[in-house]
């Protein structure tokens, strides 16, 4: 079990992810919380957030930005609408690879598919092959699925290798991705936030008034305290043209300083919310760093 998930004990969790098994929600989903673990398939993000929240399953692990492709922003609404919490982080090694049913050659392929942002990171390798026609399907794993599924033999997937080894197909081009570090963040959400003395990140959000310095008024405040500011993203808040709401992941050796600065800047935004407390992941900030 992942180091920062520690606090869960249960076994025979059901974890909500998007997609198919042999998708990367899965594999994330696993590294986090262990093998011992069922997962709930859900065709949609929101129906990931929905099936939580409710008590369809115990837990959750959504993707919220990749390295190449950037953020995710709908996964961003999801999060301050809904009433789950942060309770953990994980980043997963994304390599894309090439597959098709045994005996396929790279000559038969007239068609691929695969999720857009795997496309997108696999373009120069697709680049290669102009008469390839590319189709963007749902998520990397139900391609190979739909391969295996529909005994493709002129077309590929382009997925994990565990999703090769699921669905019984052959890796033509392993790694196939352009840029070599590409990682996809996780975030593990729980109805219950968790209250743990490792807790060192937080996810939090808030809206400014149209006042000249307010963004910086907000930075210089985390500055003070000490706050490592990791991650913001801006999105705009619907019905308020020209109006944003402010995502920030925040790291932290102090606490006290963390809730320091959090009630100084209390006193400049507005509609403050804390998505959640946890502990950073420890391994990516290792392997980004050697």
């Amino acid at each position: 079990m992942n180091v920062g998930a520690f606090f869960l004990n249960d076994i025979n969790m059901k974890i909500a992810i998007q997609g198919v098994n042999g998708a990367f929600h899965e594999i994330a989903a696993k590294e986090y919380f262990g093998d011992d673990i069922t997962t709930l398939n859900c065709n949609q993000f929101k129906d990931l957030f929905s099936a939580v929240e409710h008590g369809t399953a115990d837990y959750g692990i959504c993707a919220i930005e990749n390295t190449i492709a950037g953020s995710i922003l709908e996964n961003y609404l999801l999060l301050k609408r809904s009433k789950l919490k942060v309770i953990g982080e994980i980043s997963l090694h994304i390599t894309q690879n090439l597959m098709v049913l045994p005996g396929t050659k790279i000559e038969d392929i007239h068609e691929v598919y695969s999720h857009p942002i795997a496309i997108q990171q696999s373009k120069d390798f697709l680049d290669n092959y102009p008469d390839m026609k590319i189709i963007n399907w749902s998520d990397t794993a139900s391609s190979a699925q739909k391969i295996k599924e529909e005994k493709l033999t002129n077309a590929a997937a382009i997925a994990s290798e565990y999703a090769a080894d699921l669905y019984g197909l052959e890796i033509l081009a392993r790694n196939i991705q352009t840029h070599k570090k590409n990682y996809t963040r996780f975030l593990a959400l729980s109805r219950i936030p968790v209250d743990s003395e490792e807790n060192n990140k937080a996810s939090i959000c808030f809206e400014l008034t149209h006042q000249p310095g307010s963004l910086v008024d907000v930075l210089a405040e985390f500055k003070k305290h000490e706050i490592n500011l990791t991650k913001i993203q801006s999105l705009p808040i619907l019905g308020s043209p020209y109006q944003y709401t402010f995502y920030v992941d925040l790291e932290w050796k102090d606490k006290n300083k963390f809730d320091a600065a959090l009630a100084a800047v209390l006193k400049v935004v507005s509609n403050l919310s804390v998505l959640g407390e946890y502990k950073r992941d420890e391994k990516f900030n290792y392997e980004i760093l050697n």
